[in-house]
């Protein structure tokens, strides 16, 4: 795997990891998932900026945002017994159609 992608894996593990530790921080009235919100965070955006030496921007916050609300919405989902309806689960595979179009067919895509 080029390091650039590399990078850009970690920041969305570590993105995923924050948004989950948000949920679980209960509006910032737990130290301990709060203190993981802005570690994580912190990781995301500093591998993001890495994968953004060598990547576009456009492509770069489209693969991060895109699958990081895929991997929420499983956690959700999952972990916190978050309902998905058709519709839902209909968005999420458009999200990760448009995310292997990029990856796969765009020229733009470092690759």
């Amino acid at each position: 795997m080029p390091l650039p992608y590399l990078y850009l894996v970690i920041a969305i593990a570590t993105e995923t990891i924050g948004t989950t530790a948000l949920q679980a921080s209960q509006q910032f009235t737990r130290l301990t998932p709060s203190i993981v919100v802005f570690v994580a965070y912190g990781a995301s955006f500093w591998f993001m900026a890495l994968a953004l030496k060598t990547m576009p921007m456009g492509i770069v916050y489209a693969i991060w945002s895109g699958l990081g609300m895929v991997f929420i919405a499983l956690i959700g989902l999952v972990v916190f017994s978050q309902k998905l309806d058709f519709w839902a689960v209909v968005g999420i595979g458009l999200i990760m159609a448009g995310v292997l179009v990029m990856h796969l067919l765009s020229d733009s895509a470092t690759h």
